[in-house]
């Protein structure tokens, strides 16, 4: 906003040379808290913008469904097809594939490392042959509509620095989350929902998850992602307290942003502006939460497609309509969790349990979709933050095993959003233990997201305490051949 822009505005705000730099140093926030204290129904509306005034180049994906498997799904059991485990089943682990690489402190104890072949069949499916175990039947018949990625890898070997690195690009907590650097960079496309939305299976254990991980870092508290929950109120502390009525909370509001304003010209602290936004959007969620989160209008074909669990609010079916619905409403980032995949033993009956609660729901979200015209822009993904050993952790037996961490390679899909359909990119040595060819790093997978939505993952930065900051740090290659 030019100064002169600013004084029109505002008069008297521009006091002097220190706060005009102050001011103007607040950038959108700025402009955001001048709509908001303009009286009337500018009061009511949302700064939707983000920082950037355009896409660094044009996007393909409008917005993102990021379906988040916790714990660590194991890619032998599911995507990649290694008939030589089955054959040297019990042997072991060859040194010379293993390479001194290091293992957890679960197993690196072992006498021995005994190579364990999946339990489940693998067949082709598609025009694209993809290899696909019986454990998902439902994927199996969209895999002309996916990319999997097979050649994924990550230094973090843990779960809790996995799963933040994979969220927030450091394994370490603190840096912003994916959703919350998309608030920030592109705004919303709806003033009455959050930009960012988090939906967490009901009553699932497993790795614990956390709110950091869809949180805002060092970004303003509006870019932080907003937890949907199962039951009556979807969204903690959303509504009125008893004996306040709707007018009576916007008169409220009104003057709540008076003393705000008051608050700004005294200490310019652009946190003002988020707490402004903050209560706006609450106040607006009063009634679109509970619009989008009623399933009741869905015609009785849509249950059958996800499933029976989808009219079971909290469900990972449930969360799978309800994501196609707020992606309907061009919510632009959509994170669903999944917890219960860390299989260290008895895997076999686990990893059925997780796939019988995902593989229909999940096929059917991108169905869905599909079907009506919105996977084109839309951009979904499934993974978890490593895959697991070709080995078993613990006794292997003729019908049971477990696997451990293995960060060293591991499988995630793709779909729309500009996404090439119907490919497998990437491979692994004949015993799945290594990268063998196209790895992909987590940058590298978070630079490409970013590049389907129009931005340059080296330019989107924030300067904090001295140094800028972007969600790849400093690395991350956009994966070309990957792209449509």
């Amino acid at each position: 906003m030019l100064k002169h822009d600013l004084a029109a505005s505002q008069p008297g705000l521009l006091q002097n040379r220190r706060q005009f730099f102050s001011r103007t140093s607040a950038g959108i926030g700025g402009m955001a808290l001048a709509q908001l204290l303009g009286g009337g129904d500018s009061a009511m509306a949302a700064d939707t913008g983000g920082v950037l005034p355009s896409t660094h180049f044009p996007a393909t994906a409008k917005r993102v469904i990021y379906l988040f498997m916790s714990g660590g799904p194991s890619q032998l059991d599911l995507f990649d097809y290694k008939p030589v485990l089955n054959e040297q089943n019990g042997q072991e682990l060859p040194d010379s594939i293993r390479g001194g690489q290091r293992l957890t402190g679960m197993s690196a104890n072992q006498a021995t490392l005994p190579l364990a072949g999946s339990a489940f069949k693998f067949k082709q499916h598609g025009k694209s042959g993809a290899w696909l175990s019986d454990l998902l039947p439902h994927t199996a018949k969209i895999a002309d509509d996916l990319c999997f990625i097979k050649s994924m890898h990550t230094e973090a070997i843990n779960h809790d620095p996995a799963i933040t690195f994979f969220q927030t690009g450091s394994q370490i907590a603190g840096r912003p989350s994916m959703g919350a650097w998309l608030s920030y960079g592109l705004g919303s496309d709806n003033e009455n929902l959050p930009t960012f939305t988090v939906l967490v299976t009901k009553d699932k254990g497993g790795q614990p998850l956390y709110a950091r991980l869809w949180g805002n870092g060092f970004l303003e508290s509006v870019h932080q992602g907003v937890q949907f929950r199962a039951g009556a109120d979807p969204v903690l502390y959303l509504g009125n307290p008893d004996g306040i009525s709707a007018a009576g909370r916007r008169r409220m509001l009104d003057k709540l942003a008076e003393l705000h304003r008051l608050e700004y010209e005294k200490n310019l602290d652009p946190a003002v502006n988020a707490r402004i936004a903050q209560y706006e959007m609450a106040y607006r969620m009063q009634t679109s939460v509970p619009e989008v989160t009623d399933l009741s209008s869905e015609p009785e074909h849509i249950f059958d497609l996800y499933g029976p669990d989808s009219k079971k609010p909290g469900t990972f079916a449930a969360n799978c309509l309800l994501a196609r619905r707020l992606a309907e409403r061009n919510v632009r980032f959509i994170q669903l969790y999944h917890q219960g995949w860390d299989q260290h033993g008895g895997l076999p009956g686990a990893i059925k349990n997780q796939c019988r609660d995902t593989d229909q729901a999940a096929a059917a979200l991108v169905t869905d979709l599909k079907q009506r015209g919105m996977l084109d822009d839309t951009l979904v993904l499934w993974g978890g933050e490593f895959g697991r050993t070709n080995y078993s952790q613990g006794k292997l037996t003729a019908d049971n095993y477990g696997r451990d961490h293995h960060p060293r390679c591991f499988t995630t899909w793709a779909a729309g959003g500009g996404i090439k359909p119907g490919i497998s990119y990437g491979s692994t040595d004949e015993y799945g233990y290594n990268v063998a060819e196209n790895g992909v790093h987590v940058h590298d997978f978070q630079a490409t997201i970013l590049h389907l939505l129009g931005i340059d993952h080296l330019r989107l930065t924030y300067k904090h305490q001295g140094r800028r900051y972007r969600l790849t740090d400093v690395h991350g290659e956009v994966v070309e051949p990957i792209l449509a």
